[in-house]
C-alpha cells in the first residue's frame, strides 16, 4: 500500500496515514502559496488507496485554513463521500480548540456538506 507522510511547515499541515489505525490525519495550519499543488498528492493517494482498504477515518485538527484550503478540504470530503456511496467505511473526526469559535464554525459547515459520519470534538487549548 502506498503511504503518505507530508511533514508540516509554517503554512502547511502535516498529513500522515497510519495503516495500523486506518487513519489519515491532517494537522496544523493550511495556507500554502499553491494550495492545489500542495494537496494534489493527497487527492492522488485517496484515489489510489480507498479502493484497497476496508476502512478510513479522516482526523482533522486545523487551527486555520485559507479559502483555497477550504476548497481542497471539500474536495477531500467529496472523495470520501463518493467512496461511502460505493460501500466504503469512511468517517471524519474534526478536532478544534474549545476557544476557537471560528474553527468550530468551519467544522459545522463541513459537517453540513457531507453525508458520511462526522464527529466534531472539542479539545483544550
Amino acid at each position: 500500500m502506498n503511504m503518505i507522510d507530508i511533514p508540516a511547515t509554517k503554512s502547511t499541515p502535516e498529513i500522515v496515514f497510519s495503516e495500523k489505525d486506518k487513519r489519515l490525519s491532517i494537522t496544523g495550519e493550511s495556507y500554502p502559496e499553491n494550495t492545489f499543488e500542495f494537496f494534489k498528492p493527497v487527492f492522488e493517494w485517496l484515489q489510489e488507496t480507498l479502493p484497497s482498504i476496508d476502512k478510513l477515518t479522516l482526523a482533522v485538527n486545523i487551527s486555520y485554513m485559507n479559502s483555497s484550503s477550504t476548497k481542497c478540504m471539500l474536495d477531500i470530503l467529496d472523495i470520501l463521500g463518493e467512496c461511502a456511496q460505493q460501500g466504503c467505511d469512511v468517517s471524519v473526526v474534526w478536532y478544534y480548540e474549545a476557544d476557537n469559535g471560528r474553527a468550530l464554525g468551519i467544522a459545522e459547515e463541513f459537517e453540513e456538506d457531507v453525508e458520511i459520519p462526522f464527529e466534531i470534538v472539542s479539545i483544550a487549548p
